[in-house]
């Protein structure tokens, strides 16, 4: 349908017109940012006199090279699909959540306790039960920074680390107290862990004989979920229209305390249900080092995939088959554990400075194309043009999604 009225004056794309360079731009980045953090590693791995191309030969085989291989990169990209949800709707509504660790135990806790507390149950039941409280859990963990932020302002990067370290304390507590396995007490062992689930909580198996889980198949089903969540309902395209600006959200009659506090719980919820799965698909019991830095790994995962549910399917899972494969890497090379966390490390940082590079470039690139409102500074640095007012007229004026594939947000998908 052709733009006409002041849109089309203006030269503006219609709404649902892709920006495909904005699309290339956030696929190529990340991309070249891992590229440029493996090529830097090389240099070290040369200089301990390793051959960069078998180190990285080993890496590849050990995430791709076996069925066990796989189905393990498969198993590690679950729970960072699942945090990544999260991160996902939080950055959409311009907060950023840093306490997907401390949410992951929470629904660890629950994903634990639900089930230990009803050992008899049926399976059925104890899995459904054990998702919800956990999904719940992560969810509370998530609310109060969010409630914080929302109605104190309080920053929520502070906020979401403490409750980091509320959570692993809490965990810490209750491993060596009320949660410690009483046959590890029997032996005077005292390890921090809990007595085993019962086996019919355990998620189903994929593949026998291999940890993939049916948790796999869920995150798949809730990345759809959070893809149609935010671009195809309504409190979706509150919650983008408050990241892109809150103050012309609060003008078209958006509560923008509402939807930056729902962001935060919906993202402590997913990675509450990443500590479940873990539990009951993988440990099947709760123990110290569960979380494995899902929390902040599931942040670059998310920006690798540009800030969208169904782009950070497969950042996931390269994520999932770098983790996998960094482990087969250290033993084949005989290369320091140090140097392993390094080369993720560095894949992280380059992985983050791009995706910020890339909205930056977005940012000025919509900038420059379209002429300045009356009032609006001369350098163009509003990020979003007018919503219509409530009860008003359509605003004509769209603005781009800071993640490849959105659309205009001017118009209600």
């Amino acid at each position: 349908m052709p733009v006409s009225g002041p849109a089309a004056a203006r030269g503006d794309k219609p709404a649902s017109t892709f920006d495909w360079a904005k699309i290339l731009l956030n696929g190529a980045l990340p991309l070249a940012g891992v590229l440029v953090a493996l090529a830097i590693a090389g240099i070290f791995l040369a200089l301990l006199k390793t051959d960069p191309m078998t180190a990285y030969g080993a890496m590849v085989d050990g995430a791709l090279g076996s069925t066990f291989g796989l189905t393990m990169t498969l198993v590690k990209a679950t729970p960072l699909l699942l945090v990544g949800l999260g991160i996902c709707i939080a950055f959409r509504a311009n907060v950023i959540n840093i306490g997907a660790e401390g949410q992951i135990i929470m629904g660890a806790l629950a994903g634990a306790i639900v089930p230990l507390s009803m050992p008899t149950a049926p399976g059925w039941f104890l899995i459904t039960a054990a998702c919800v409280a956990g999904f719940a859990s992560g969810a509370l963990w998530g609310f109060i920074p969010g409630i914080l932020k929302a109605k104190m302002r309080v920053n929520e990067i502070l906020s979401t680390i403490m409750m980091n370290a509320i959570a692993l304390q809490f965990m810490n507590f209750l491993l060596q107290g009320p949660l410690m396995d009483p046959e590890n007490v029997k032996r005077g062992t005292f390890l921090a862990q809990s007595a085993r689930i019962p086996q019919q909580a355990w998620l189903p198996r994929l593949v026998p004989q291999t940890l993939l889980h049916a948790g796999l198949i869920l995150a798949l089903v809730l990345a759809v979920v959070v893809y149609i969540f935010l671009w195809r309902t309504t409190i979706g395209y509150e919650i983008r229209a408050v990241g892109l600006n809150p103050d012309a959200s609060r003008y078209s009659g958006i509560s923008v305390p509402y939807n930056v506090a729902l962001s935060l719980t919906l993202a402590g919820g997913f990675a509450g249900l990443a500590g479940v799965v873990e539990v009951i698909g993988v440990q099947h019991r709760l123990m110290d080092g569960l979380t494995s830095g899902y929390g902040f790994t599931g942040i670059v995962a998310a920006l690798l995939g540009g800030l969208h549910p169904l782009g950070l399917i497969p950042a996931s899972i390269f994520f999932g088959g770098l983790l996998v494969g960094a482990d087969k890497m250290q033993r084949a090379v005989q290369i320091p554990s140090a140097l392993v966390t390094a080369i993720l490390g560095m894949v992280v940082l380059l992985v983050s400075g791009a995706g910020i590079w890339a909205r930056r470039w977005s940012a000025k690139r919509l900038a420059g194309g379209r002429r300045p409102a009356a009032g609006a500074p001369p350098d163009g640095s509003q990020r979003v043009a007018a919503f219509p007012p409530p009860g008003g007229s359509q605003g004509a004026a769209t603005a781009d999604s800071p993640a490849a594939g959105d659309s205009a947000i001017g118009a209600k998908s």
